[in-house]
């Protein structure tokens, strides 16, 4: 089998994202011994991963390097980590708002940069990833890509670099959307009189049910409710409650919106 991990992976920061991923990768049979972490705090990642406190003299042999930190530190490591840069070292950015043009700005002498925006059920396989690197982009590169992203769960390759910040929207966003989803249904059940344990348990098991099997199943979620919801039945008056003039639709679509707006907002001021 051909080893789908990078000689080496130079990770500049380690947050609760690049953390997730990381911590993925290393569970999938990355060994911890090709793994370096910058992290100015200096606290362990994990057994047998390297952490410094800042950059070193040389990157490793072989690196390929993803960008973990904060977008508003973006200037800072580029001025200290482009020196270090080869042209045969690819850059992974998972930098929410920042550009390719602003990336290869920093890093003039690499050849290969791909944006990647990753969502937080990465962390046990069962993300979504978007990729995007420009069209010229050498095609042993991009296969090793897909290969290093395929363990943290769905990858999807986008075509335009203007579709990230809505990709991001839906999908990078999406956990925190849902996961206020879950909370706004367990209050609702308090709200008229369960007890609130109670209520959170069966909100977050159903949702958790529901998602696989909507999944598995071989129908759209739209029909799939549709099948739950009997004429005249309790289902289908809570779903007319939510379907009246499109308002969780409209709801939604707003929500997507303000958060692509903003990171449309940040790549301007990138």
């Amino acid at each position: 089998m051909t080893d789908r991990w990078p000689a080496h992976l130079f990770l500049v920061g380690c947050g609760n994202m690049a953390g997730q991923m990381l911590a993925r990768w290393l569970d999938c049979g990355l060994e911890p011994a090709r793994v370096t972490v910058v992290r100015p705090s200096g606290r362990p990642v994990a057994p047998g991963v390297t952490v410094l406190t800042d950059f070193p003299a040389v990157l490793p042999h072989g690196a390929t390097i993803m960008l973990g930190m904060k977008p508003y530190q973006l200037d800072d490591v580029g001025s200290r980590l482009a020196p270090l840069c080869t042209p045969a070292m690819p850059i992974m950015s998972i930098l929410a708002g920042i550009p390719l043009a602003t990336l290869r700005a920093r890093f003039p002498a690499t050849a290969d940069i791909l944006r990647a925006m990753p969502n937080l059920p990465v962390g046990i396989g069962e993300g979504v990833t978007a990729l995007y690197m420009e069209g010229a982009a050498d095609a042993p590169v991009r296969g090793a890509m897909d290969a290093l992203f395929t363990p943290l769960g769905l990858v999807e390759w986008l075509s335009a670099e203007d579709q990230f910040n809505l990709v991001t929207a839906l999908s990078g966003c999406g956990p925190a959307f849902l996961f206020r989803f879950i909370d706004a249904l367990a209050r609702a059940g308090e709200a008229l009189g369960l007890p609130a344990d109670q209520s959170a348990r069966m909100a977050l098991a159903t949702i958790q049910g529901s998602a696989n099997m909507a999944a598995r199943g071989d129908a759209a979620p739209a029909l799939l409710a549709d099948r739950v919801a009997s004429p005249g039945g309790m289902t289908r008056e809570g779903l007319n409650i939510l379907d009246k003039d499109d308002r969780l639709l409209d709801l939604l679509t707003a929500t997507l919106r303000a958060a692509r707006d903003r990171g449309e907002a940040m790549a301007r001021n990138g």
